[in-house]
């Protein structure tokens, strides 16, 4: 009987990266495999998903544009990616979608551009993906664990995942 093929390399690279200086080590192209395998692997009906420090290495590396789609309220009070576009998905209190939210990152940032999205979680900005996809953004990104992260058994954000947590480059109003 023949020995069984080896697994495919990429399988193992899709999951989360546990060692930071690999990940700002690793190349643009291997990056965009890896986040186009966790698209197929997902079943996305966007281009492909990133953790936050691969997302900071296409960022650094002039190839993608991160595009903040949490409220305003959320880039003051919780903090912020430095240069990055702002068009929020959703707004106000109560959390209300933008019905221009296509519109303006159809100005801010274009409809062909590597555009990687990034909200608190990864949850808003996986819709906002997906529904700029539908509309024919051809190559949206979305960053998992967000800014923030998931919520911890505490109740709070922060500890588990997000930029933050990554120790990325992040200001505050």
């Amino acid at each position: 009987m023949p020995a069984a093929a080896p697994a495919p390399h990429i399988a193992e690279d899709i999951r989360r990266p546990v060692d930071l200086s690999a990940v700002l080590a690793a190349r643009p192209a291997e990056l965009f495999a890896r986040a186009r395998a966790r698209a197929v692997a997902d079943g996305l009906a966007y281009a492909g998903s990133f953790y936050p420090p691969e997302a900071w290495v296409l960022l650094q590396a002039g190839v993608a544009t991160l595009v903040d789609v949490r409220s305003a309220e959320e880039l003051k009070f919780v903090g912020r990616v430095p240069d990055t576009l702002h068009v929020a998905w959703q707004s106000g209190p109560t959390l209300i979608r933008n019905p221009r939210f296509l519109i303006e990152l159809a100005g801010k940032a274009g409809r062909d551009g590597v555009l990687v999205l990034l909200c608190r979680s990864g949850k808003r900005s996986a819709a906002a993906a997906t529904a700029a996809t539908a509309a024919g953004f051809s190559q949206v990104f979305n960053v998992l664990e967000g800014f923030e992260g998931d919520l911890d058994t505490h109740q709070q954000r922060g500890e588990s995942g997000g930029w933050r947590h990554w120790g990325l480059p992040w200001v505050q109003d």
